[in-house]
């Protein structure tokens, strides 16, 4: 096999492999292994050691051990489905070997009666006596050798054993090519100076899967920058065809500005600068707006907005519910009251011949700004000169998503997504690497910090007063609990129970949300919040993002031992968005888990969300604490943020250097199809092709 041959046998299905058989390959999809290449990512979790050779006085219960003895006497059962053993000794004692469902010549033949032989197994204890059953190793003493010293273990489905599956590695690890080194000797001296074949060999054979190992250090960087790579890419595609300039001068943005009774903040001043060279430049922008709750994003977007449409662009502002949307319009409608541009709301429930009227303006450019959910997006609608897409609260969507966003506004059309969801760093590097991204951290200066609480769930009455002063003030109150329904298997609180408790206390003046409400019916109960006409508003976390209530200015969250951090911090965001100080009442059950009570100390001692997602993460591991697995591009095989964060800024900065200095990237190609970039950038289709 030369080495083409090799390098292709990494990406061939596994089926080729002897012992892959149908029901082996099925097995094995489950776990996300199809190439031959996915074998090798499947790192053991542990290692069995099989060197050290224990005398029979020193056996410990429950361990993997090999022993040196000399077989002594056979017992052969004559009733089926009874044991065969073979007793052997050594000078410091004596041992069983236990074989179920073994012929008694194949044993004959394995244990010789008087020989010195090597048995590897795990030591168990029957009637006062050691044992091993069904040994995994026995040859003869001056074949030592054969007996594996360290044998990987891996985490497997059921259906596979540990034998076939290293039978499949071995396959691999005879067959896989040196390959020419990617890395330049700068980059290889920053993670270790260990090639990639000798990690590889080392993970799997030697007892090397420590996660601060140079070895494995090594592999998971390839895979952070094979993922940086691939969304360098795609943010080159998306920047490659030459847009238009928008030409623009400050008088739109001076009008609104002049009419504001607040000042901006510096970071909202910097998001602004950078966003206006974007929209400056002949590259199409592509940029997410992160901000946590309260930050200002929507004025930074609708500032951007005035200079588009000083451009004689047209605007479009995509916000996904309908309550959520109108407060955006009639946000702007307020910010734009002393220009004269045309703003129009459009929804799924628009009528027919109003949105008739919106298209053919649209169309004809009277139409300026246009806000709506994703009826703005429809296949109908078509603009004059779409200059800039503002997506709101799509900090889910995946890679392939943002490009087809991107796709809808043309090639001279810029786009800014904007996200109240604060992410740890080197989340954004593997998540939002395609897209330029502008944070706002400074909250305005007239937004005061939210009072944190916690009380034990006992203490409900004393809750009950404090809310009712409260509203006697005049303000509003959310009440939320994890689940819908009361759950035998959870100890939640549910939100129809608590709902009924509070109607009791404050007669009908109780409103009630939840998912299993259809939409419609969801944004009367939040309009009915909105205009005061309900005091409490009892709902499950549907709340958490996006809409705003100035006048709820206290939020009790039930069960808060349940939720994690971030998710937390999301909901007290929902809070203190008016002139009022906001409070969070954090109640929970009695006996909290360490974690618990780390989590709810965390919240209480900061309202900084980007700190917080940090601290979520280390509590709760990267891969649940936001949701983001589906972001489009293969979930990390090796790479761990918090711990690797250090090869995440490595990486980043290499992929930068590589991007300033022009470098050819073709030699790292086949580090993207090792870890299944290749793949995920053909199925996108950017527009412009």
């Amino acid at each position: 096999m030369n080495h083409s041959d090799k390098l292709e046998f990494l990406f061939q299905n596994i089926s080729i492999l002897n012992g892959a058989g149908i029901k082996t390959v099925k097995l094995l999809k489950k776990k996300g292994i199809e190439k031959v290449s996915d074998l090798l990512w499947n790192f053991p979790q542990g290692y069995t050691d099989r060197s050290n050779f224990q005398s029979l006085d020193k056996l410990e219960i429950g361990k993997v051990t090999t022993i040196k003895v000399r077989t002594v006497k056979y017992n052969f059962p004559r009733m089926r489905n009874l044991p065969s053993k073979v007793l052997c000794e050594d000078l410091q004692g004596r041992i069983d070997i236990v074989f179920f469902n073994s012929r008694e010549g194949y044993i004959r033949k394995v244990l010789p009666l008087n020989n010195l032989v090597i048995i590897s197994g795990k030591i168990n204890y029957f009637k006062k006596k050691y044992q091993i059953t069904n040994p995994d190793y026995i040859v003869p003493v001056e074949k030592e050798n054969y007996v594996k010293k360290i044998i990987p273990k891996y985490s497997l489905t059921e259906g596979i054993t540990e034998k076939i599956y290293r039978k499949l590695i071995e396959q691999v690890l005879q067959k896989i090519p040196e390959l020419d080194e990617w890395h330049t000797p700068e980059i290889l001296k920053k993670i270790g100076n260990v090639s990639w074949l000798k990690s590889i060999f080392f993970i799997h054979e030697k007892k090397e899967n420590n996660l601060k190992s140079s070895y494995y250090r090594r592999l998971v960087y390839d895979e952070i920058l094979s993922n940086l790579l691939a969304l360098s890419q795609v943010r080159k595609r998306v920047k490659m065809p030459k847009k238009i300039r928008k030409k623009f001068d400050d008088g739109i943005y001076k009008k609104i500005i002049k009419n504001f009774n607040f000042s901006l903040t510096s970071d909202q001043k910097k998001c602004i600068s950078a966003i206006n060279k974007d929209l400056n430049s002949d590259s199409k922008m592509f940029r997410i707006l992160q901000g946590d709750v309260g930050t200002g994003k929507t004025i930074v977007a609708f500032l951007a907005s005035a200079n588009v449409i000083n451009a004689n662009s047209q605007v479009v502002l995509m916000a996904p519910t309908e309550i959520l949307a109108k407060q955006h319009f009639d946000l702007a409608n307020k910010m734009f009251n002393s220009t004269k541009v045309n703003i129009a709301f459009l929804t799924g429930k628009t009528k027919e011949n109003i949105r008739k009227k919106i298209r053919e303006n649209l169309l004809s450019g009277k139409i300026n700004f246009l806000i709506g959910t994703h009826a703005v997006f429809q296949k109908k609608i078509q603009y004059k000169n779409l200059g800039l897409s503002i997506i709101d609260e799509q900090h889910k969507f995946g890679v392939k998503q943002r490009i087809e966003l991107s796709n809808k506004g043309g090639r001279n059309c810029d786009i800014l997504l904007m996200s109240a969801t604060p992410i740890p760093r080197t989340l954004i590097m593997a998540i939002y690497g395609d897209m330029d991204v502008s944070k706002i951290h400074e909250k305005p200066k007239n937004r005061k910090e939210i009072i944190t609480l916690s009380k034990p769930e006992d203490k409900v009455d004393e809750i009950i007063l404090f809310i009712k002063k409260k509203i006697n003030n005049g303000n509003q109150i959310f009440w939320v609990c994890p689940l819908i329904d009361e759950s035998k298997k959870l100890d939640y609180s549910a939100a129809i129970e608590k709902y009924n408790f509070l109607s009791k206390k404050f007669s009908n003046k109780v409103g009630l949300i939840h998912g299993s409400l259809d939409k419609h019916q969801k944004e009367k109960v939040l309009n009915e919040f909105l205009n005061r006409r309900i005091h409490i508003l009892v709902s499950t976390t549907v709340i958490e993002v996006g809409i705003d209530f100035p006048n709820a200015n206290v939020i009790v969250i039930e069960n808060s031992n349940k939720f994690g951090l971030s998710q937390l911090h999301q909901l007290r965001g929902r809070v203190g968005r008016g002139v009022n100080q906001g409070t969070c009442i954090l109640l929970y059950k009695k006996n909290l888990s360490e974690n618990a009570k780390k989590r709810i100390k965390i919240l209480k001692s900061s309202n900084d969300g980007f700190f917080i997602a940090e601290e979520d993460m280390k509590l709760r591991g990267f891969g649940d604490v936001l949701g983001f697995q589906q972001s489009g591009i293969k979930n990390f095989k090796l790479a761990d943020p918090i711990h690797h964060a250090d090869l995440f800024e490595i990486a980043d900065k290499d992929i930068k250097d590589m991007e300033n200095n022009k470098n050819n990237l073709d030699k790292y190609n086949i580090l993207l199809k090792l870890f299944d970039r290749v793949d995920f950038m053909n199925k996108i289709n950017f527009g412009n092709d």
